[in-house]
């Protein structure tokens, strides 16, 4: 598990810029992916060239028949597929820290200077708001991880199929005859094989609920966005001031409560002319 160690640390870094369902599927690709690999599926493997045995006598053969029906064992194409799916991750977290990097440049600029820019994706402690252009880049790489998986589930069923056989026949030369080749352990590669796929099927399915989960929150903010913009226009609640806003929509802000003030100045006045007269 050592070998794992640099990019479970990359990888732990994320789950602070993630989703409630990012989390899980980090969690996910931890215990169920890398811990099971590390632990169990190297020593169920072993070194599987020398346990393979072919009814043969002719020298190469082994090797040209376990080449051929292996290209390359399980446990190596397993590894594969955990660096190729966390590389969008990865390269998320990039985009992460260059974005914490530049609004913390911001925060020293709006220290020396009140009307310098405010920082838009995170707050003083680092936590970053997936919205904008960290939105877009969360979302381009979940929809590469759900490619990488489909690929990779796709290119297991062609190489290997989902059932460890625990025979197969062997024309490939120098063979001179068919042969039968058997393997070592076929029901418990089997196990192995079918735990790993579902743990695939369901790191799909996450990264497919996430998205949905992003597009639905982006939704329900838009519209509660809309309904506080029209509740503020909603003539059923008027201003206690009958000013025309339209003559002073280029005035400052002091210069528009001035106004008001005059009004209310202006309104007070004839309400104590019409007293006196009274």
């Amino acid at each position: 598990m050592g070998d794992w160690g640099f990019l479970s640390a990359l990888l732990d870094k994320v789950q602070s810029h993630s989703t409630v369902i990012g989390k899980i599927w980090m969690t996910v690709l931890f215990i169920f992916r890398i811990l099971v690999l590390g632990a169990g599926a190297e020593n169920v493997w072993g070194d599987e060239r020398s346990n393979l045995v072919c009814n043969t006598e002719t020298p190469g053969c082994e090797n040209v028949c376990y080449d051929w029906k292996f290209p390359i064992s399980h446990v190596r194409f397993w590894v594969m597929q955990i660096i190729f799916i966390s590389t969008p991750t990865l390269v998320y977290l990039g985009h992460v820290v260059h974005i914490i990097h530049q609004e913390n440049k911001l925060r020293e600029e709006l220290k020396r200077n009140p009307t310098a820019k405010s920082p838009k994706y995170s707050n003083e402690k680092g936590k970053v708001v997936i919205k904008g252009s960290m939105l877009g880049s969360y979302l381009t790489q979940l929809f590469i991880k759900i490619i990488l998986e489909i690929a990779f589930i796709v290119g297991q069923y062609y190489l290997y199929g989902f059932i460890m056989e625990h025979k197969f026949h062997c024309e490939q030369l120098p063979c001179t005859v068919v042969t039968e080749c058997f393997m070592s352990r076929p029901t418990e590669k089997t196990i192995f094989i079918i735990f790993m796929l579902v743990v695939a099927c369901v790191s799909l399915a996450l990264n497919v609920l996430e998205i949905f989960y992003l597009l639905c929150k982006r939704i329900t903010g838009k519209k509660q966005k809309y309904r506080e913009i029209m509740y503020a226009h909603d003539t059923r609640y008027p201003s206690p001031f009958s000013v025309e806003l339209d003559p002073v929509k280029g005035m400052r802000h002091s210069e528009l409560n001035m106004a008001l003030q005059n009004r209310w100045d202006q309104s007070k006045g004839g309400h104590n002319t019409a007293k006196s007269q009274l």
